[in-house]
């Protein structure tokens, strides 16, 4: 190789080194992140306890952003959505609900699965009533609470309850699964049908028992980006939190199964 081929070498090897890493880096993302502001999450009542902890971890991440987290049924936020409520992610506890979402365009581009839930039947710590299967709870004199069929819990219900062929008339229908699951905690109701997540969530206070009819009423959990998302990059990277691997850690760890 001639000098003057050397120099020009060595030449565009000291540029090369530079832009690989010699010099400043180019990236001008803030700390923690491109995010900022302020984002509102509609989310279903069983998502309650993972989704805090998970707002909590996605707002240490992201030092500019605040995670602001309303729970209830599904239905009703999906109501509440297509009724033109401001919010930038919607947490649906079936498809069902966010398919009325995607209908009416309100959802931006598709949605995901990101975790699944089963029933299981809830029941007073010890277990008192000896409960041992979905048809102890059509026995004379068992109060029963479950969710309305609107509500996802309750088409699981529901359809839990058709594989058993067990009928059973419950002495409240409850607007989600928190509220019904509330119902036993405070001795109104001797079970109710809920998620495992939400027994677990609720500590020493009910116990929960599986049965196998419950495992063709799984129920999926898309989330979306909304159309018209206030702030459409907060809401886009909450939604790659939750499905990154320390959202599914906390989602698992609440009782979830992966999709």
């Amino acid at each position: 190789m001639t000098t003057r081929r050397l120099a020009l070498f060595a030449a565009l090897l000291t540029v090369a080194l530079t832009g690989c890493g010699g010099g400043e880096t180019t990236d001008a993302r803030p700390p923690g992140g491109a995010v900022t502001g302020d984002v509102t999450v509609l989310a279903a009542a069983s998502l309650t306890e993972s989704f805090t902890r998970i707002g909590e971890d996605f707002e240490a991440a992201n030092p500019g952003v605040r995670v602001t987290f309303s729970f209830a049924g599904s239905s009703a936020l999906a109501n509440q959505i297509n009724q033109g409520a401001p919010a930038d992610v919607f947490a649906s506890a079936s498809p069902a609900n966010m398919t009325t979402v995607i209908d009416a365009g309100n959802g931006d581009g598709n949605p995901r699965v990101f975790v699944r839930n089963q029933l299981v039947i809830a029941v007073p710590d010890g277990n008192p009533g000896g409960v041992n299967g979905l048809a102890d709870l059509a026995q004379p004199g068992v109060k029963v609470a479950l969710c309305a069929e609107q509500v996802p819990c309750g088409a699981a219900a529901a359809r839990a309850l058709d594989a058993a062929g067990t009928k059973l008339t419950p002495v409240t229908l409850e607007q989600d699964v928190k509220a019904a699951l509330s119902k036993v905690r405070l001795g109104e109701v001797d079970t109710a049908l809920v998620y495992r997540s939400d027994v677990r969530a609720a500590d020493d206070d009910v116990d929960g028992i599986e049965f196998p009819e419950s495992a063709g009423a799984v129920n999926d959990y898309p989330i979306v980006v909304l159309r018209n998302a206030p702030n459409q990059p907060a809401a886009l990277a909450f939604v790659e939190h939750v499905l990154s691997g320390p959202g599914q850690a906390v989602l698992a760890a609440a009782g979830f199964q992966a999709p």
